[in-house]
């Protein structure tokens, strides 16, 4: 395992986590002492109106109803800006998605994607990922609704490395259910003219990006992250990709989580320096 990078005066001393989907700033946990005891300045925005935490959220999933990807790129767009310099921004899942569009909207000295979720362009659409989503994709009326994962589905799409138990343990702690109105906007965005769900992928401004995908994740395969890299292609900016063996969609705290964060850290500011 890699030592995670110490903080210098050069470098980016502030790092952004985003979660995705079906989560909250709790996934980080692990991430957060680690790069703070490494001497960075971690900063895990919830998505806006997930504030009241994972328990509250479990019993009233109301304040997900009807969650715009804009009004969540927005909201972390604004934390961002009011740092007195550009962090290091790291987002998983749906989070991938939104750090790619923070970094096109030019926030950012640095970005990870992990396990992200596709923005409009990429139409790679493996069978795992409709299975995992379509509880929710098969009826247009939980557009406006939170889209639910029983303990089962989750399994199955998000903790697949570990045991039914193990998972379990993870749901009851960790999960949320997600915004039926954010899903949709994803899974339609190439069908959307104007998607919220967009970047400039020829934009040669745009800060350096890594992705991280694992070979093990069901519901955001690899071969999506591969293909979403390959449109950047005609873009001058930085972008890279590593695929890690065995990893599933819970790589952020799926045992081994430490060498993926150091990975991620790493990279981040090197790539962060050297654009510097």
């Amino acid at each position: 395992m890699s030592a995670t990078v110490q903080k210098t005066q050069t470098q980016p001393d502030t790092i952004v986590l985003v979660h995705g989907m079906w989560m909250t700033p709790r996934s980080w946990q692990g991430w957060i002492d680690r790069f703070t005891k490494a001497g960075y300045r971690v900063i895990a925005p919830s998505w806006p109106g997930l504030e009241v935490g994972v328990e509250a959220l479990q019993k009233d999933p109301t304040p997900l109803e009807n969650l715009r990807v804009k009004q969540i790129v927005d909201h972390y767009e604004r934390i961002i800006r009011a740092l007195p310099t550009p962090p290091i921004l790291m987002g998983h899942s749906y989070g991938g998605a939104f750090v790619q569009m923070l970094l096109d909207r030019g926030v950012g000295a640095a970005g990870v994607a992990i396990h992200s979720a596709p923005v409009k362009g990429v139409y790679t659409l493996p069978f795992t990922t409709i299975k995992s989503t379509a509880s929710t994709l098969l009826n247009p009326a939980n557009v406006n609704r939170p889209a639910p994962m029983t303990p089962e589905q989750f399994h199955y799409a998000f903790t697949n490395t570990l045991t039914q138990e193990e998972s379990d343990e993870v749901y009851r702690t960790q999960y949320v259910p997600g915004s039926g109105r954010a899903l949709f906007q994803g899974a339609l965005a190439n069908l959307t003219p104007h998607s919220e769900v967009t970047v400039n992928l020829k934009n040669d401004e745009r800060a350096p990006l890594l992705f991280l995908s694992g070979d093990s994740d069901i519901i955001l395969p690899a071969k999506i992250q591969r293909e979403n890299v390959k449109r950047y292609a005609k873009s001058k900016a930085v972008t890279e990709y590593v695929e890690l063996k065995g990893r599933s969609h819970y790589t952020v705290a799926q045992p081994g989580w430490e060498a993926v964060a150091d990975l991620a850290l790493n990279w981040a500011t090197e790539h962060a320096t050297v654009r510097s």
